[in-house]
């Protein structure tokens, strides 16, 4: 099992200094790991960032990695989320960190979907650290690309839906992302870059997957302002899709 000095979390935000719903997730479920907040430096509210997080904030330049990936519009514009994906491979192996979780500011609850009998069963855990490190030793251990948690709508249905029934994956990756910086890959697209990266990636051979047994809860899409929630307004379903 690697040490917990030898992963760390990212969590990547926008506009939202003062609610970081994610980091009081992580603390009060039990991660005690060491914790980044990834900005641009386009954010009006870094100053404020930099004052309530100081030294966790790692500030990056969009424009330094437009040309590494393809935006997939015309839009002209810098927003969205895919720049903070693609720069934190480059990011963490310059400050020396090997393994990460990339996570969204807008956490609830990070749960367990089975229990000790492999029955399906709703659990808030409160040992993160112990959770984090077993995924992180599944994914050493595997070929995976990358690896992500459940989302809440993965389990439609409960018990009865087809991804509670039994241990398994999908062959995807949305919302979290466990990397590793020696199986970096690319981010496309200014909205859903997630899909992108692994529709993407896997005609390309790169194996992704979405685990059952541990999953995230967050706030629901476009109801808290910041992170992606104006871009989403302004471009409008269509485009999203």
């Amino acid at each position: 099992m690697k040490q917990k000095n030898d992963f760390v979390v990212f969590i990547l935000t926008y506009g939202r200094p003062e609610k970081q719903i994610t980091t009081r997730t992580l603390r009060n479920q039990g991660y005690t790991g060491k914790i980044y907040y990834l900005c641009s430096d386009d954010d009006c509210t870094l100053d404020q960032y930099k004052s309530i997080y100081g030294d966790d904030v790692i500030v990056f330049n969009k424009q330094k990695y437009k040309e590494c990936f393809d935006i997939g519009n015309n839009f002209e514009n810098y927003r969205g989320v895919v720049y903070a994906r693609n720069a934190n491979f480059k990011i963490a192996e310059e400050m020396g960190i090997k393994y990460f979780i990339q996570l969204d500011d807008d956490y609830t609850n990070f749960n367990l979907r089975f229990d000790r009998d492999l029955n399906y069963k709703f659990q808030s855990p409160k040992n993160l650290d112990v959770l984090f490190q077993l995924v992180m030793d599944f994914f050493i251990e595997s070929n995976f690309t990358c690896i992500a948690l459940g989302q809440g709508g993965d389990y439609f249905g409960g018990q009865q839906g087809t991804f509670s029934d039994a241990i398994k994956v999908k062959r995807k990756v949305m919302n979290s992302f466990f990397c590793s910086t020696d199986r970096p890959f690319k981010f496309h697209g200014q909205i859903n870059e997630d899909t992108t990266a692994y529709i993407d990636g896997g005609m390309r051979g790169l194996l992704f997957a979405t685990i059952n047994q541990f999953a995230l809860q967050q706030v629901q899409t476009q109801e808290s302002s910041g992170g992606l929630t104006e871009l989403y307004l302004d471009a409008g379903t269509y485009v999203k899709s």
